[in-house]
C-alpha cells in the first residue's frame, strides 16, 4: 500500500491516490456523510460556469466535479497528477465531449497563459507541495477578469463543533477507512493533512500574495469546509 507524509511528495501522493481511485468516489460520499455533493453544488455555484466558457477544474480526480462544472455547457479540462484517477475518469466520462482529461503538475501546468476563465480545485490544494506554486500557476493560465474558487477542507469556527470533527478525524474515520478502502492508511495521510491545512484567512492571505483580487471565503458545514474566491486583476 502507498501512503504520502506531509512532505508531500509528488510520486509518493500520485501513487498514493492511483491506490484509491477505483473507490474514490465512493469514499469520499462514505466519510462525508454524503455532504461531498452538497459541497460539490456550492463550490459549481461559486463557479458560475456558463455556456462556451473553458474552465480548468484541477486536481479533478474521477472527473465528477468536471462533469457539475460542465452541465451548462462549458468546456471544462480535468487535470490530475494521478495516471489511476484520470484513467478511472476517462473511462467513466468516455461519452463526453465537454471534458477533457489531462495529467498535470499544479505546480507546473502543461497550459498557456490566459487560456481559461476560471481555475477551480476541490479538496486538492493540501495535496501540493508547493500549494503557493500552483496558486500562481492557476493565475497564470487565468484570463484577466477570470476568477479562481478553491473547495477545501478548514477549521471548524464553533469550538464544539471543532472538537467534534477533531473526535471524528482520529477515531470515526480510520475506522471506517480501514473497513471501506483498498488502502485505509491513505486516509491516515488525510487526517494529517487536514489537521496542519491553514486556517481560512491565512489561505485568503496567499490568494492575495499570489496577486489575485477581490478574494473572499464562505463556510460551509460550520467551517468543516470553505469556498476561497478571487479574480484575476482586469
Amino acid at each position: 500500500m502507498n501512503r504520502a507524509d506531509l512532505s508531500k511528495q509528488p510520486e509518493q501522493v500520485s501513487a498514493m491516490f492511483d491506490d484509491v481511485s477505483t473507490k474514490y468516489d465512493r469514499m469520499n460520499a462514505v466519510l462525508s456523510v454524503g455532504n461531498d455533493a452538497l459541497w460539490r453544488i456550492a463550490t459549481t455555484r461559486a463557479v458560475g460556469p456558463a455556456a462556451g466558457e473553458r474552465i480548468l477544474d484541477l486536481a479533478a480526480g474521477t472527473g465528477t466535479s468536471s462533469a457539475a462544472l460542465a452541465r451548462n455547457g462549458a468546456q471544462v479540462v480535468a487535470a490530475d497528477f494521478s495516471p489511476g484517477m484520470i484513467a478511472v475518469g476517462r473511462d467513466k466520462y468516455a461519452d463526453r465531449s465537454d471534458i477533457q482529461f489531462v495529467e498535470a503538475d499544479a505546480t507546473d501546468l502543461p497550459f498557456a497563459d490566459e487560456e481559461f476563465d476560471a481555475t477551480t480545485i476541490s479538496f486538492g490544494l493540501r495535496n501540493v507541495v508547493r500549494p503557493k506554486d500552483a496558486l500562481a500557476e492557476m493565475l497564470r493560465v487565468t484570463k484577466p477578469g477570470g476568477r479562481i474558487v478553491i473547495c477545501e477542507f478548514s477549521t471548524p469556527t464553533f469550538a464544539p463543533m471543532r472538537a467534534a470533527y477533531n473526535l471524528y478525524l482520529e477515531r470515526v474515520m480510520p475506522l471506517v477507512a480501514g473497513v471501506a478502502s483498498s488502502n485505509a492508511e491513505a486516509y491516515t495521510y488525510l487526517n494529517d493533512s487536514i489537521r496542519a491545512w491553514p486556517s481560512q484567512p491565512e489561505l485568503a492571505a496567499w490568494l492575495r500574495e499570489a496577486g489575485y483580487e477581490h478574494v473572499a471565503y464562505r463556510n460551509l458545514t460550520g467551517g468543516i469546509v470553505a469556498l476561497h474566491r478571487g479574480l484575476k486583476p482586469a
